[in-house]
């Protein structure tokens, strides 16, 4: 794997396990590129988007739009992972990032 895949899929379960800590279990694109910069991954708006798509593909979140910004929700899928329940490819597994 190279580095950039592997810095792909650390951000990925970054994702997860900050929808996992809100209530309603949902943020918007702004804030999560706020936790992933926060955690020293640092990449564009854009790169970020991807890593949403992806997770969508892998069933972990949904996404809404709020006008220019997409919402990521989490799903039972995406909550499974985190607790390490069932592991999703493509997403660090939680204790592999120290969770």
């Amino acid at each position: 794997m190279s580095y950039q895949e592997a810095i792909a899929k650390d951000a990925r379960l970054i994702i997860l396990r900050e929808l996992v800590l809100q209530v309603d279990g949902q943020l918007n694109e702004i804030s999560l590129r706020r936790a992933l910069d926060a955690c020293g991954i640092t990449r564009t708006q854009d790169w970020i988007v991807t890593q949403l798509h992806r997770l969508v593909e892998l069933e972990a979140i949904k996404l809404r739009e709020m006008g220019d910004i997409l919402v990521a929700v989490i799903t039972q899928a995406g909550r499974d992972h985190v607790s390490e329940r069932s592991i999703l490819g493509g997403v660090s597994r939680p204790h592999e990032l120290g969770g």
